[in-house]
């Protein structure tokens, strides 16, 4: 029997949904949760992310602002905007959009982010907090939403055995921490995979839950999954198609149409992971906005 369908884009609805009586609690104790986004260059990628956010923040009642500098931005110039932000009281949160120019060094940027701004989870502070399981740090958005794509579709990740497919600080190393968190959500053990892993499909094969992370086209081939578990594509890669009206089409680091002959859940791509990432970054801002007031 092909795999259930996990279901990203409608599980990020619901969360939105949730987010809404949590704003609209924010509004009457005279709270607008605002979401700032910092974008330098004219990166086309970027601009489409930045947009869907704005777009997500005015749906829900947010307070939005795109900050846009050119990409021959100087680093000092980029400082002074972290700074002001850093001091807007109406702005709970905010991000800078990566990757920056070469010019400017990409660690000072985000170390001088104030970490309870930080809703990217990107500073020191909140990558420790998340590591030790402090609910106060922020959760980076796209492993966040990865756990709470496996929550919401019941798939069972305590006493699992979870093997991610990817070590980047990004997804692989912060997913990791939070899948073995006390908890829901957590208590699995969990094993990471990276380049230098030996017998790369061996290990995928004993997983429970699969999350591949890698970023490599269809990497993960469907007799690398165990019959029965659950499968988690992180991976967004274009590759060439003559077909497709845009010249190409999407596929993630999984062999989608093998791997559900296989599994007994799979997130797609798209419609996987990515509408999570943004639902998540929504709810570190109105996490950061409810620090603020409490």
């Amino acid at each position: 029997m092909p795999a259930k369908i996990i279901d990203g884009k409608a599980i990020a609805e619901e969360m939105r949904a949730e987010l809404a009586t949590q704003i609209e609690e924010l509004k009457q104790q005279g709270v607008t949760p605002g979401l700032a986004v910092l974008l330098v260059g004219e990166d086309p990628a970027s601009q489409v992310y930045v947009r869907m956010k704005g777009k997500a923040c005015e749906k829900l009642g947010m307070r939005s602002e795109t900050i846009t500098l050119p990409a021959d931005a100087t680093e000092a110039e980029v400082l002074e905007v972290v700074e002001r932000l850093n001091s807007d009281r109406d702005i709970h949160g905010y991000l800078v959009q990566l990757p920056l120019p070469d010019q400017i060094n990409e660690k000072r940027v985000l170390f001088s982010i104030k970490p309870e701004k930080d809703v990217d989870g990107f500073h020191p502070v909140n990558i420790g907090k998340v590591q030790i399981g402090d609910p106060t740090g922020f959760r980076p958005a796209t492993p966040y939403g990865v756990q709470q794509m496996l929550v919401r579709s019941g798939v069972e990740i305590s006493g699992a055995h979870v093997v991610i497919v990817g070590r980047s600080n990004i997804v692989g190393r912060p997913a990791a921490a939070l899948l073995l968190h006390k908890g829901e959500g957590g208590n699995a053990t969990v094993t990471v995979c990276h380049s230098r892993t030996k017998d790369l499909p061996g290990m995928t094969r004993q997983a429970d839950i699969l999350i591949a992370a890698i970023g490599s086209p269809e990497f993960v081939k469907g007799d690398w999954v165990k019959p029965g578990a659950a499968v988690i594509d992180v991976g967004v890669n274009r590759v060439d198609d003559a077909s497709a009206k845009k010249g190409y089409r999407l596929v993630g680091d999984v062999d989608f149409e093998a791997a559900k002959e296989v599994a007994s859940a799979i997130s797609p791509v798209p419609g996987g992971v990515g509408p999570m990432t943004i639902t998540m970054l929504l709810y570190n801002t109105v996490q950061a906005a409810r620090q603020w007031v409490g």
